[in-house]
């Protein structure tokens, strides 16, 4: 069932329309969602194929928006609540008493039908008592689990202790619920494979074959070829000899398109010319439209709440966690004695990323109050401040808190997170400021001030000597834009540049804080539209033409993509649906809901990507701070949009989504310390269950400055979860080597620190001797990810070759009779 145009009907050309949107470049099928009629490449080079009309239809088919909407709307009821409102207790996990007679009649149903089949089982398997048929027996599981995986060759039996289950319906649901259960959960991973390939962002290569193998044709052998490296980084070494902000010359940038763009309805367009606007014709560049986001938003919504998919998804973690100790129980020893055959590498030096680091906290305490006491000392007469028109030197500031370096200490600074902070993020915000005053907070860790950030500059670079120095840590930094005028990207870049703020263990992601109320409140904006055109129109304006930003064109160079941040504990008055109102009618007091911040960030930073990309200029990521606190449904806009996101403490009350999350790979940077301190007590971290289940998480600091006290805060993370956890030395190298492999860093550098195939599937992709993750750990990983991906793909596939089955007697018969 596809929806397509009719045969010799153009596409609507008019600029206006939702040009490029997947509307028109794609089709529309069974799973909820469109598919791309064309392949499309997710960076880095990850394709997403054709995918045939696979049967996806669910007992919920038709009742999406309802169930959305009746979810959303309890959810707003009830948003002051610091847990999900469908949270199920840990005593009964699974569904109401009612829904657990009706599975249980179910079951017994199905094994009265099968009743001799079983009976017949059970005595074969009593009767199984030789030690030659026990042999024959394993040997015949040994093949079928060869089987699974045709395209990649196992270690050998001796080296590594698999555990296996044998039997029908192994999952432990009657296969009614394992078959709605499998399309739902291939529908959502066919939404984010959609959203994905069309931003340019990653997707998981294993997954991405399995659902490619549910399409009508094989995965083309030649799909999973790497997309060359942009010009950015492809002729440049590893690490560069000169310093990539010198030499800075506007003439030598790449030419002028001579494009236009204006922003239409929260989206950005670009035309083919500036000045004779009658004349130009839109560019095909593509984002999804609202109409289709809203619609598989509501999809999502009805997954995470279905029953009988909450069972199935539960119990396949339950599993993962029980398969995962078993595992440890058996090769633990092995791991360990493959790491020890490794010469000169260990936990100390391989490389380790810190994924969620904000910049303006990325020092500890002690390292500010240094700092500060040196700048007393060495600029006591410069003016760093303007008060009412008066300008103020650095002493006169100090001065007029009755203050001197002497007086400094750390507990003056009072920046610390203490108990005080837990659940209220507006004191957490308060410990920015040292002394609690605001004007420090404006001088020394701002890239905006009177002195245009030098101090800030200074800091950073500071900080930048200490990795450098490490050698083995890199740091993805946080820096802020906020929308409130135009020339915010070109003082930020201005600054990173003038103050030469670079280092090859250091790349950017910008931040965007959900503050537009604030600044609506405060007059500085009038409309959400207004905003969105302050943080994209420069991009696109130095995209079409370089010289016109030169210092933004070089920075841009070294930035990952957007982060998304505030306090999501707050409650929002908002549902958003297509009765929202657009960002240019956006003028209410209230703050957009988190979904409507993250589907415009999104949108255009979809359309920027492929203007990008047709210049061969680097593209970005979206990585926002999810589910941290507040509503679930912040997760399910994660899931879509997002390529990696921080924190995720809220996936432990939700079990669809994190099984999604383990199928999808994506990328969750935790911070225990950081959730210590203001939502989630240390010892009740779900990150040593994640870790266990085979998600995708890694260590990160957040804020050091409020959370650590030592020189090296990542390491100080690594420790404290190593000593509370009691986390091995393999789990540990295996937290790093996920750092590294959600990072922003390009192919070449993560090429040389986790070894050429890094970006292969299994054991083929490791290379011991440089993350010191024992081959056993990853095949392990990868054969566990592969056995539930294949339940999956097997069960809906199944269906089809019963569907077949049963059409096929009566289309002979309906031959026969012609």
């Amino acid at each position: 069932m596809s929806s397509k145009l009719p045969a010799g009907k153009q596409k609507p050309t008019s600029p206006f329309r939702k040009r490029g949107s997947l509307q028109y470049a794609a089709s529309t099928d069974l799973r909820g969602g469109r598919h791309l009629l064309t392949f499309q490449y997710s960076l880095p080079g990850i394709p997403v194929a054709k995918h045939g009309p696979v049967d996806l239809r669910t007992s919920m088919d038709g009742k999406y928006k309802e169930i959305a909407e009746e979810l959303l709307s309890r959810s707003l009821a009830e948003s002051e609540m610091r847990s999900a409102p469908y949270e199920f207790p840990e005593d009964s996990p699974i569904e109401q008493l009612e829904e657990r007679r009706q599975r249980l009649e179910r079951q017994i149903s199905q094994d009265v039908k099968y009743e001799p089949d079983i009976l017949l089982r059970a005595k074969q398997d009593f009767l199984k008592t030789d030690s030659a048929t026990d042999l024959e027996y394993l040997k015949e599981q040994s093949e079928a689990q060869l089987d699974l995986y045709p395209e990649h060759e196992l270690i050998p039996e001796k080296e590594y202790q698999r555990v296996t289950i044998s039997g029908e319906e192994q999952c432990g649901v009657p296969f009614t619920d394992l078959l709605d259960a499998a399309k739902c959960v291939v529908k959502a991973l066919f939404i984010r494979e959609k959203y994905m390939a069309l931003s340019m962002q990653s997707f998981c290569r294993t997954t991405a074959r399995y659902l490619t193998e549910l399409g009508d044709r094989p995965l083309d052998p030649n799909a999973y070829q790497e997309m060359p490296e942009t010009s950015v980084t492809a002729e440049a070494p590893v690490h560069p000899k000169t310093h990539p902000y010198e030499g800075l010359d506007p003439t030598s940038m790449p030419p002028d398109m001579g494009y236009s763009c204006k922003m239409i309805d929260g989206v950005v367009h670009v035309f083919t010319h500036k000045t004779n606007m009658e004349k130009a014709t839109e560019l095909d560049l593509p984002y999804p439209d609202l109409q289709e986001y809203i619609a598989d938003m509501n999809v999502m919504m009805a997954l995470i709440i279905n029953g009988p998919v909450k069972s199935f998804c539960y119990r396949r973690l339950q599993y993962l966690s029980s398969k995962f100790q078993m595992h440890i129980l058996l090769n633990e020893m092995k791991e360990l004695a493959a790491q020890k055959k490794v010469p000169h590498r260990d936990f100390y030096n391989i490389r380790k990323v810190d994924t969620h680091i904000h910049a303006s906290s990325c020092m500890n305490q002690k390292h500010l109050l240094r700092f500060i006491k040196r700048a007393m000392k060495k600029y006591p007469k410069e003016i760093v401040h303007v008060e009412k028109g008066r300008e103020q030197t650095l002493m006169e500031v100090f001065e007029s808190m009755n203050l001197t370096a002497f007086d400094l200490s750390v507990d003056t600074l009072d920046m610390h997170a203490d108990r005080n902070t837990f659940h209220r993020f507006d004191k957490f915000n308060s410990k920015y400021n040292p002394i609690g005053e605001s004007i420090l907070r404006e001088i020394f860790i701002k890239t905006d001030n009177h002195i245009e950030g030098k101090y800030f500059g200074h800091i950073i670079k500071e900080v930048m000597e200490d990795l450098e120095e490490s050698k083995y840590q890199n740091v993805e930094l946080r820096l802020s834009i906020y929308g409130r005028s135009r020339d915010e990207w070109d003082k930020l870049a201005l600054w990173a540049v003038k103050h030469r703020v670079y280092s090859d263990n250091v790349r950017w992601l910008v931040q965007v804080p959900r503050l537009f109320d604030v600044y609506h409140t405060k007059k500085q904006l009038s409309n959400f539209q207004e905003m969105l055109e302050n943080i994209f129109m420069p991009l696109f304006e130095v995209t079409i033409q370089p010289s016109s930003h030169p210092e933004l064109h070089v920075f841009l160079q070294h930035v990952l993509g957007f982060d998304s941040v505030d306090d999501e504990s707050k409650p929002e008055h908002h549902i958003f649906n297509l009765d929202s109102p657009l960002p240019a009618s956006w003028i209410e007091e209230d703050n957009p809901p988190y979904s409507y911040y993250l589907y415009y960030t999104f949108v255009n930073m979809t359309v920027l990507n492929h203007l990008r990309r047709s210049r061969n200029f680097n593209t970005f990521v979206l990585r926002p701070h999810c589910g941290e606190a507040g509503p679930i449904h912040h997760l399910v806009s994660g899931f879509m949009l997002s390529e990696n996101i921080s924190h995720g403490l809220l996936l432990r009350k939700a079990p669809v989504l994190q099984y999604l999350y383990y199928l999808a790979q994506i990328g969750i940077a935790m911070s225990p310390l950081s959730n210590n301190s203001l939502f989630l007590s240390y010892h009740r971290n779900p990150l040593p269950e994640y870790l266990s289940r085979g998600l995708m998480v890694s260590l990160s600091t957040d804020d050091p400055l409020q959370f650590h006290f030592t020189k090296e805060p990542l390491m100080e993370e690594y420790s404290i979860a190593a000593q509370v956890w009691k986390l091995s030395s393999c789990d540990m190298c295996e937290l790093a080597r996920n750092s590294v492999l959600m990072s922003g860093f390009s192919q070449k550098v993560k090429s040389n620190w986790l070894g050429p195939n890094y970006i292969k599937e299994g054991q083929e992709s490791n290379d011991i001797r440089r993350t010191n993750v024992p081959d056993i750990r990853v095949a392990y990983r990868f054969e566990t990810l592969c056995e539930e991906l294949n339940l999956i793909t097997q069960a809906v596939r199944s269906e089809e070759l019963e569907t077949i089955e049963e059409e096929a007697p009566c289309m002979s018969t309906l031959h026969s009779a012609q």
